[in-house]
């Protein structure tokens, strides 16, 4: 998810990891004799021990580390709009919100985000595409750990 970590990253401050759209299997599911092996992704390589069923199969799922700290997006981007020279509708427009960040917000880029966030409309579509995209950032910004009000969660 390049575009949409980009994104998350700079409303969020710092390096974040996006939950996957797909639940992880849950740990109950793993064997008692797996081997864990954390790796620099963020994930847990587990390997059955030899002699094992399934012995040499590698399964990824991700590290489950503390819980995430819930990020004020609305005072976050409200302070980033109170700081710009442009007058952005970001709890509108995902055009003003990729703006207010520093992103480019071309139609191409929006494209690109709507590949990153699997849309499944039709992109030539711009105006269905534009609201999609910005339904489904907040919904993701929410997913992750952002606070975000009932109101902007139409």
């Amino acid at each position: 998810m390049g575009m949409f970590s980009n994104l998350m990253s700079k409303v969020f401050g710092k390096k974040t990891e996006v939950t996957p759209a797909v639940a992880a299997a849950p740990a109950a599911e793993t064997p008692a004799e797996t081997v864990t092996q954390p790796d620099d992704s963020g994930f847990e390589k587990i390997t059955a021990p030899d002699g094992a069923s399934g012995a040499g199969d590698d399964v990824t799922y991700p590290v489950e580390d503390a819980p995430v700290e819930e990020v004020d997006v609305v005072a976050t981007l409200d302070a980033m709009a109170a700081e710009s020279d442009e007058d952005l509708d970001w709890k509108r427009s995902i055009v003003d919100l990729l703006k207010l960040v520093g992103m480019d917000s071309s139609l191409a880029a929006r494209k690109e985000l709507a590949a990153d966030l699997d849309y499944d409309g039709d992109t030539h579509d711009s105006a269905s595409m534009n609201i999609w995209l910005h339904q489904e950032v907040l919904t993701r910004f929410a997913q992750n750990g952002g606070n975000i009000p009932p109101e902007l969660m139409h």
